[in-house]
């Protein structure tokens, strides 16, 4: 699982180890260094925290951008029942 070229995929987030909060203090580059090359850690057994590369947060948090035209086609309003007026009579313009 490598990082340096991507993002983490579902089947990636599963921390390797486990660390105790005591080890953690005494060894954090290690942690930082692991987190970087392997993947995210874990650190903490009752209250668990993960440390990741920041650049990894950025990712999963805002996401990938998807552009308007995209965006407006996948979320257009499906299933209305409209009705379209005959535009073929001769109606008054408001």
């Amino acid at each position: 699982m490598n990082l340096k070229g991507g993002t983490l995929n579902q089947h990636e987030v599963k921390p390797l180890r486990v660390w105790k909060v005591s080890e953690a203090k005494a060894r954090l580059s290690e942690i930082l260094r692991l987190s970087e090359e392997e993947g995210p850690q874990r650190i903490g057994m009752r209250r668990s925290f993960v440390v990741i590369p920041e650049r990894v947060w950025r990712e999963r948090k805002e996401g990938p951008r998807k552009a308007l035209g995209q965006w407006l086609v996948e979320n257009i309003p499906r299933g209305s029942n409209l009705t379209i007026p005959d535009r073929s009579t001769n109606r008054k313009t408001p």
